[in-house]
């Protein structure tokens, strides 16, 4: 897939700036997972011939992605290329949920970082996004004796006690897309900042709403960090920015799209003022939408959420959503599978890497172990068909 670099740094003091981004997801009940019961896992093990920084990156992309960083992850002047793995280390990664499109998406991503580096990746999420699906999952690849073990946890607290056993086995544990802070992961490979989510999503509401009004959240699992981090950030921001605008309540649909709609609905019954709604994640996204177009309410209630592109595009074209807040997913699969690399080799994270010609400078804080991808980025009707997935 050849996507548009130019991406736009998304301003949280406004969502008007039309930027680079990506779509909403397919709703769960209609993702088609492989044919086995967690799914059948994806592996990319590579001998291709040696990628300069140009083979990856768009054929429009012009000096941004071609020019080198000042840092390595090693520290040493960067080459412009990527560097290959000392050898075919296997790398694992563990969604909350498999067979949607946003962490298909990352899955694309990871298999294209495996070409790159010559390395093998594995991919294998549960078909339901259940915590202890998830963990059965985790502990078939600390039985397959893998070199690096990622996780999208879709319970933190009880995805820590799993990771200890898969350090215990001399695996090397990080988390992607979500966080288990308390646990034994040696980094987080991070999308964006919570504060530029959090405030990309009220600004991009702020302005559909017209800076007042009430308006409600349908998240997904109650137990996600990055959601909670993000629905403390979009609290605390629009309270201090914007005080005509009233929050009435967060629900929660799960990893659900249609369950996300009915909770919308019930919402907007229950309160016939509402004007606004944000779906937290990828399935809830195009849930609210869908329910605003479904109540005939486009134009009178204004949703924003996160979500993947091509699955958000009608409620873009539509207005049944003003904006999806989100960042370059397959991007964000690349990097976790980098990282990957990095901890298997022994190598320490700089604080400015360069991973390929389309991410040259993402920062490390060793403070709290994390990867940034880079800032959030807005999705509008007008850049929606710059990523085809």
């Amino acid at each position: 897939m050849k996507i548009s670099r130019r991406l736009t740094t998304f301003a949280a003091a406004t969502a008007a700036v039309a930027l680079v981004a990506t779509g909403c997801s397919k709703s769960d009940d209609n993702a088609t997972p492989a044919p086995t019961s967690t799914s059948t896992s994806v592996e990319s093990s590579v001998s291709a011939p040696e990628t300069s920084a140009p083979d990856t990156s768009a054929p429009d992309t012009s000096a941004p992605d071609t020019s080198a960083p000042d840092t390595s992850a090693s520290g040493e002047a960067p080459t412009g290329t990527v560097e290959k793995a000392s050898k075919d280390f296997k790398i694992a990664y563990v969604p909350k949920l498999q067979g949607v499109p946003y962490f298909e998406a990352m899955n694309k991503g990871g298999a294209k970082a495996a070409t790159d580096l010559g390395i093998t990746w594995l991919y294998q999420g549960p078909t339901a996004a259940d915590a202890s699906a998830q963990a059965d999952v985790v502990r078939s690849f600390i039985q397959q004796k893998v070199d690096a073990l990622f996780v999208a946890p879709n319970d933190p607290d009880s995805m820590a006690p799993v990771l200890q056993e898969a350090a215990t086995a001399g695996i090397k544990v990080g988390t992607a897309d979500t966080d288990a802070p308390d646990s034994v992961r040696e980094v987080f490979v991070n999308q964006a900042s919570e504060q530029a989510i959090g405030e990309g999503l009220t600004d991009a509401l702020a302005k559909a709403m017209g800076e007042k009004g009430s308006y409600a959240i349908v998240s997904c699992g109650e137990t996600a960090a990055n959601l909670n981090a993000w629905i403390a950030v979009q609290k605390e921001y629009a309270a201090s920015k914007y005080p005509d605008m009233k929050l009435i309540d967060v629900v929660y649909a799960g990893e659900d799209q249609a369950k996300a709609t009915a909770m919308a609905t019930d919402l907007m019954n229950a309160n016939p003022d509402l004007t606004g709604l944000v779906g937290e994640c990828t399935s809830s996204a195009p849930g609210v939408a869908e329910a605003v177009r479904n109540a005939d309410k486009i134009g009178t209630v204004f949703t924003v959420g996160l979500g993947t592109p091509q699955s958000m595009k009608p409620y873009l074209l539509d207005g049944s959503s003003s904006a999806s807040i989100l960042w370059n997913v397959e991007n964000l699969g690349y990097l976790t599978a980098w990282a990957g690399v990095q901890l298997a080799e022994g190598k320490e994270f700089a604080a400015t890497n360069y991973v390929n010609a389309d991410l040259p400078a993402v920062e490390y804080d060793a403070t709290n172990k994390q990867l940034l991808l880079g800032p959030a980025l807005q999705i509008t009707k007008e850049n929606v068909d710059q990523f085809d997935y």
